[in-house]
């Protein structure tokens, strides 16, 4: 039964307020429009009071956790590991937004008992048709803890070469040395082989060339070594470090050898270039001559007077001084 409540400026005059949504729709049916707005005014206006607070408070919360998330990640950032610190601020952010959404929610009376296993079982279902996702997500938190690489690094994973712009739970992002944004899936990385080229703050440059066999052993040997003296203020020096030149074995149409060179790591590419043109310069100087393959074509004719045009390879060019 209806409630009755008094309204208006007669004290006689009563207006019956329906309690209920199909009641409402009833006294809509019979056009009494005064009885709806005391309908809205009575139930409708608490409760939309009531969810403005709410998304007001998930508003500040949002505020709080990117704040806090900031406050941080900077000094993990800093003085730690700026993808640790990275990853701290995402957690923090995330926990406290579910935090307080579920706060809001709680007070507002939503059912959280009965969403929390309605959200298990859609997670059953997602994480069946999401397997990939799920395996990337576990790629991500484990590379996030035995970290083989970090962000600024130079590194070969998933097929691609290029240095970490940012590692997430899912994806790791990287920058290519022509300047394209690469983003490789983290189970890619994680099942394969991972190169970090800037791990160590020293690398060897090695310059393979082969010489003639007429060409002498102990001038190609000095020739060598006159184009690694030319680079030995950037050589460093140390145990197992310096510069060397190796015979490194009989090839078919050459003697080989290896030009070896401690370098730091950020002059790599720069010295590799100059010592491959120095070696080249060295042996110009003192007339030994590099072998390349070659290809002559004999032209005849047979008896029947057909061309006959067969290919002949012969070894290796050699240099008359």
């Amino acid at each position: 039964m209806d409630e009755t409540i008094t309204t208006g400026a007669d004290a006689g005059a009563t207006t019956d307020v329906p309690t209920t949504t199909e009641n409402m729709f009833t006294a809509a049916a019979n056009g009494d429009y005064a009885a709806i707005t005391d309908y809205a005014t009575t139930n409708l206006a608490p409760s939309l009071i009531s969810a403005a607070i709410g998304l007001g408070v998930i508003f500040i919360g949002y505020m709080v956790a990117k704040y806090l998330s900031r406050v941080i990640s900077s000094p993990i950032c800093r003085k730690v590991d700026e993808t640790l610190g990275r990853f701290a601020g995402k957690m923090v952010f995330y926990l406290i937004l579910f935090g307080v959404t579920g706060a809001v929610l709680s007070s507002l009376g939503a059912p959280l008992g009965g969403l929390a296993a309605l959200l298990a079982a859609a997670g059953f279902a997602v994480g069946l048709a999401f397997q990939g996702t799920l395996s990337n997500f576990a790629a991500g938190v484990l590379m996030m803890v035995f970290r083989p690489f970090k962000v600024g690094d130079v590194i070969n994973a998933g097929g691609v070469t290029g240095k970490v712009n940012e590692i997430d739970l899912f994806t790791t992002t990287l920058d290519t040395p022509d300047n394209r944004r690469i983003i490789v899936p983290n189970s890619s990385i994680s099942g394969g082989t991972i190169e970090n080229i800037s791990f160590h703050t020293h690398r060897r440059v090695e310059v393979v060339v082969g010489v003639d066999y007429s060409a002498d052993m102990d001038q190609t040997r000095s020739a060598l070594e006159a184009a690694v003296a030319h680079f030995e203020m950037a050589t460093i020096q140390g145990e197992g470090r310096g510069s060397a030149v190796v015979l490194a074995g009989l090839g078919a149409s050459s003697v080989d050898w290896k030009v070896r060179v401690w370098v730091a790591a950020e002059n790599y590419w720069t010295i590799n270039e100059s010592l491959t043109g120095e070696v080249k310069r060295r042996l110009d100087a003192v007339s030994i001559g590099i072998p390349f393959p070659q290809l002559d074509v004999h032209i005849s004719r047979d008896d029947d007077g057909e061309l006959d045009t067969r290919p002949r390879t012969r070894p290796a060019r050699r240099n008359v001084a």
